[in-house]
């Protein structure tokens, strides 16, 4: 009787991590370039009472054994990278990655963050950064006299100038991607980090060789659907409440069981 107090409490507890998961989707469902997450579980060991094809006679063997499972566990929690839905903007340091790839982001210390969060902004000296300040990688730098800027499906960054109605060539954006991005560590603010599971970044021009391509003006907002949260959570409160129910009935087998002997 005790081993199913425990067995349902592992089941409690995954609930409570499947909530946790449900409530983070839930809270970014607007923030751009966000990928939800989804909880994975598996089952623990199992303790054999009598294995399958032990022998019943001379003759014979059970054609199935007795295994009890001991509950459940996390195995892990894994980032969906599906396409989420573009926004129109109409702002010109808006962009939007169609298909695969990250944005390069050169974080403080050097290191390299990949984002798939397209908000671009110019700093103080004309560097396109992102919302923390942190440069793109390769460095563009939009020349102070710039009256537009427009970037094409290739990453290539053109401006026009005040005076000069010719568009000329200031950069151009390279993305990355990654063997398995799913394996790629969550930084926080829309930045992630290769792992020994990602594998290294493949660098590529947008458009060629499988990298989406740029779209500019739009954005990629998150691809949280909260209908689906929704469910996913009736459904995990629903198996919380069924697991705890189990707890209650396995306590009051045992208190019947102590009141035999009055």
């Amino acid at each position: 009787m005790i081993r199913s107090l425990w067995t349902s409490a592992t089941g409690m507890q995954a609930q409570e991590l499947n909530i946790d998961v449900i409530a983070n989707n839930l809270a970014n469902v607007n923030t751009s370039g966000f990928k939800k997450s989804r909880a994975e579980f598996q089952d623990l060991l199992y303790e054999s009472m009598r294995p399958a094809g032990a022998a019943s006679s001379a003759d014979t063997t059970v054609p199935t054994g007795i295994q009890l499972g001991h509950g459940t566990r996390p195995s892990a929690v894994q980032k969906m990278f599906s396409q989420g839905d573009f926004q129109n903007t109409g702002n010109e340091l808006d962009w939007a990655i169609e298909g695969d790839g990250f944005f390069q982001i050169e974080m403080p210390g050097g290191d390299t963050g990949y984002s798939r969060s397209g908000e671009f902004k110019l700093d103080a000296d004309g560097r396109i950064v992102n919302p923390d300040g942190f440069p793109l990688i390769p460095e563009i730098a939009v020349p102070n006299d710039t009256v537009s800027i427009s970037v094409g499906l290739d990453g290539t960054v053109s401006v026009i100038q005040a005076g000069d109605g010719t568009p000329s060539e200031i950069g151009s954006i390279q993305v990355a991607r990654f063997v398995n991005p799913a394996g790629l560590r969550s930084l926080g603010k829309n930045l992630f980090t290769p792992t020994n599971a990602s594998g290294d970044e493949i660098i590529g021009t947008p458009g060629e060789n499988g990298f989406g391509g740029i779209a500019q003006g739009f954005l990629e907002m998150s691809n949280v659907s909260v209908v689906d949260e929704m469910v996913s959570m009736i459904t995990a409160q629903r198996a919380y409440e069924t697991n705890s129910k189990v707890i209650t009935t396995a306590d009051d087998m045992l208190q019947l069981a102590n009141n035999l002997k009055r």
